[in-house]
């Protein structure tokens, strides 16, 4: 395994990152802990996870992958072998059974920390993060900026105070930020500094062969300030293993389960998969790899979130931190990438 430090902070994390938002969905505890036992014995040493988990989000399932990394915690008692991450949620109708609605104000960020800590059974959290923003703006694939007519936001500014209280608390070390734009990114550092509170260190955004947009506004901006991308969705809901194509429905993929996950599956993102797929093939290699692989390799990538549904697939996932890709590999790809540029924002 590989490790790169986490932005500005003393953490150094393993270059892949173990996933875990399909736990108490599509895998059961049993499951997940032989996922984190294997990971862990992998050099792993960072794992991701969020109030919300698992997805598709929904009342009867809220915070269950929480509980389950909570009860492994508690059986294996290895709370100093690992970098724990987690995350707020924020606000949205579609989750208004989190406490009456969930916003990014004080009393709501500190009452789902409080939650989580109890959740995980841990006294801290090392990377607590805002999973998306308050405002009103472009995030999970929507590129075009709406402009909010009425807008009643809780400020970056509030948000960043409550989570620079948990940090003074000991209760968290480190914050980060998720699905921000750059301006968002540039306000919580700017506030950080301008207020001399905790600075955010990491930015976990979408990143992935059907997705380059983080090189668009964000990867300089992440690069010079020193904010480490946790890339999400490396395979694009795992559309770029190439298991889906020709109208593949496998059984219990998320794609074939949850209809809602059509984010990669216009004809544009197919067409470019179709591509890429292609590239894999003719350097024998293994396509999933190759995505994962391309990930981890760009220089503004702090730690590589993967996640599996079997243990077959975790462990070639974890095998892609070994590939290397060849210089005419990654030109073809750019090749693709120049002619489809961004075809699943």
């Amino acid at each position: 395994m590989q490790y790169r430090q986490l932005g500005n902070s003393p953490l150094n994390v393993s270059t892949l990152c173990l996933g875990t938002m399909t736990w108490g969905e599509q895998n059961t505890q049993q499951q997940a802990f032989e996922q984190l036992d294997y990971a862990l014995d992998q050099g792993i040493n960072f794992i991701d996870t969020a109030e919300l988990y698992p997805v598709p989000p929904k009342a009867e399932t809220y915070s269950k992958t929480e509980s389950i990394i909570g009860d492994w915690i508690k059986q294996r008692n290895n709370r100093d072998k690992f970098i724990l991450a987690t995350k707020v949620t924020g606000p949205g109708d579609w989750v208004n059974y989190m406490r009456q609605g969930p916003r990014l104000d004080r009393e709501n960020i500190l009452a789902a920390a409080d939650a989580s800590l109890s959740r995980l059974n841990t006294d801290y959290i090392d990377l607590y993060q805002v999973h998306w923003p308050e405002r009103q703006t472009n995030f999970f694939g929507q590129l075009n900026y709406p402009p909010p007519s009425e807008e009643q936001a809780v400020s970056i500014e509030e948000t960043l105070a409550a989570l620079n209280e948990l940090v003074e608390s000991g209760k968290v070390r480190h914050i980060g930020i998720s699905n921000e734009t750059p301006w968002g990114a540039m306000r919580y550092l700017q506030l950080a500094e301008k207020r001399g509170m905790a600075k955010a260190v990491s930015i976990q955004n979408p990143y992935n062969l059907l997705n380059r947009t983080f090189e668009i506004g964000l990867a300089e901006f992440a690069h010079r300030e020193n904010l480490g991308l946790l890339a999400y969705s490396p395979m694009a809901f795992g559309a770029l293993s190439g298991k889906y194509l020709h109208g593949a429905k496998p059984a219990n993929a998320r794609l074939t389960l949850f209809s809602r996950f059509a984010r990669y599956s216009n004809p544009q993102a197919i067409k470019a998969t179709e591509k890429y797929v292609e590239i894999a093939q003719r350097h024998k290699l293994d396509p999933a790899q190759m995505a994962l692989a391309f990930v981890s390799s760009r220089p503004f990538v702090a730690s590589n979130i993967i996640g599996a549904t079997s243990m077959d697939q975790l462990k070639a996932n974890i095998n892609s931190i070994n590939l290397a890709l060849a210089d005419a590999v990654l030109e073809e790809i750019e090749s693709v990438h120049t002619e489809q540029p961004n075809p699943a924002p």
